[in-house]
């Protein structure tokens, strides 16, 4: 069998290290991004994690910490985190080729590296990468090398917390008693697609750590887990049984729900929030290049205000035909939301679901179908599409759910400017 290898690219701490590209006061101070409506911390700068910040923390529950140490909150900006991610996985593209990578997360990317082997050393040119996205778009990353997908991922961790790499871990050319010993310090819960659940039942089995997973029986783990489980510990044994997918497969749904900024009680405020998050549903599904045949509508309180009662309840409707139009998808929506509703109920969260999703290029229409019709609506949204690729989405919208300071907004009271976006670039004094 040939041996294959494996780049995985990690961003550091990526929330936080997008911010400091643009705010280098920010540098060497503890740092800390929030997630929707500022909630819970989802990125810490090194200097927070010193400080015992927890991933996930409300920022109720640290504001001492954050006033004794004069710790720098910021809101999340996720149009953009959303670029600069656009970029780096763009730089790894034109280093290699776009056959070899796979963008496997917004700030984590797989890279087979197999046909380089003959020509590179493998360390030297993935700190060749490391230094290239610093240089271009200043951001700190680390890189795992194996000879699978599943041993670059633990590669990485290790390159994470050890600074001795420098960034880089190569644990094909590393001595074998160095391996076993780092193996048997991280949990088996860190190995990619473990997770805390079969971790617990591995644990039962005295399997506690990466160590004690490579010992272990493919066949018995298959027996007592599943066969992606034994894919697992053969991955960790060296043997490749994952490849790149360039090409991200299908979405089998898509889901586009946030938290309100407050309480909601008025309907149209419903209206205008789940009409926003219909259109934010269909142009990811015109980026996948799909259609939809059933939409779901859902809302609900607050399950953790214990001074109200909670309130979910959720709608679902079979379009007769499938569609990627905008029209029809907030059409439905605005309406269904009206058997959501509920009078005196504080909605906390809505939003919608696509499913039945299928490629456009391989729908059937019916034969009474008007073809005519079909072709209007694309024209519209090649217009509509082609207004917001030069203006953004927010210059031309359906209904009013893009106008500023609704009452439904979410929070986002230490958002840092996007200097990707016209009315927010930087300014050079």
């Amino acid at each position: 069998m040939k041996n294959r290898y494996f780049f995985l690219i990690d961003v550091n701490n990526c929330y936080v290290s997008c911010e400091r590209v643009f705010n280098p006061a920010l540098s060497k101070r503890p740092v800390i991004v929030l997630s929707n409506n500022d909630g819970c911390v989802v990125a810490r700068s090194p200097e927070a994690k010193a400080l015992k910040i927890k991933m996930g923390v409300p920022i109720f529950e640290i504001r001492e910490i954050v006033e004794k140490h004069k710790v720098v909150v910021l809101s999340s900006n996720y149009a953009m985190y959303a670029e600069m991610s656009r970029r780096f996985h763009n730089i790894l593209r034109e280093i290699t080729s776009e056959s070899e990578c796979e963008s496997y997360s917004i700030d984590e990317s797989f890279i087979e590296v197999t046909a380089y082997v003959k020509n590179y050393n493998l360390t030297q040119f993935a700190h060749f990468i490391l230094q290239r996205i610093l240089m271009w778009l200043g951001l700190p990353c680390c890189i795992g090398i194996g000879r699978t997908k599943t041993e670059s991922k633990i590669a990485n961790h290790i390159a994470k917390t050890n600074k001795e790499f420098q960034g880089v871990c190569n644990l094909i050319e590393m001595d074998k008693s160095i391996k076993t010993q780092f193996y048997s310090t991280i949990e088996v819960g860190e190995v990619w697609g473990v997770g805390r659940k079969n971790g617990k039942k591995l644990n039962d089995l005295n399997i506690k750590t990466v160590l004690d997973l490579v010992a272990s029986n493919a066949n018995e783990i298959k027996k007592r887990f599943s066969v992606v489980m034994a894919r697992t510990v053969l991955e960790l044994q060296g043997i490749s049984c994952i490849p790149i997918e360039p090409c991200a497969p299908d979405k089998q749904q898509i889901i586009s729900s946030r938290s309100f900024g407050q309480r909601v009680t008025n309907i149209n405020d419903l209206k205008e929030a789940i009409g926003m998050h219909t259109q934010d549903a269909v142009r990811r599904l015109r980026s996948g290049r799909q259609l939809c045949s059933t939409i779901t509508v859902f809302a609900e309180s607050s399950y953790f205000d214990k001074r109200e009662s909670y309130y979910s309840r959720s709608i679902v409707f079979k379009l007769p035909e499938a569609s990627d139009c905008v029209t029809d998808f907030v059409k439905l929506s605005t309406y269904m939301i009206n058997h959501v509703y509920k009078f005196g109920v504080k909605f906390k969260k809505c939003g919608v679901v696509l499913t039945q999703l299928e490629p456009k290029n391989k729908h059937t229409y019916d034969l009474l179908t008007d073809m005519k019709i079909v072709e209007k609506k694309e024209n519209f949204m090649i217009a509509y599409e082609g207004v917001h690729n030069k203006y953004g989405k927010k210059k031309l919208a359906l209904g009013t759910c893009y106008l500023p300071n609704r009452n439904w907004s979410m929070s986002r009271g230490n958002v840092t400017r996007n200097p990707f976006c016209w009315d927010e670039l930087l300014r050079v004094n």
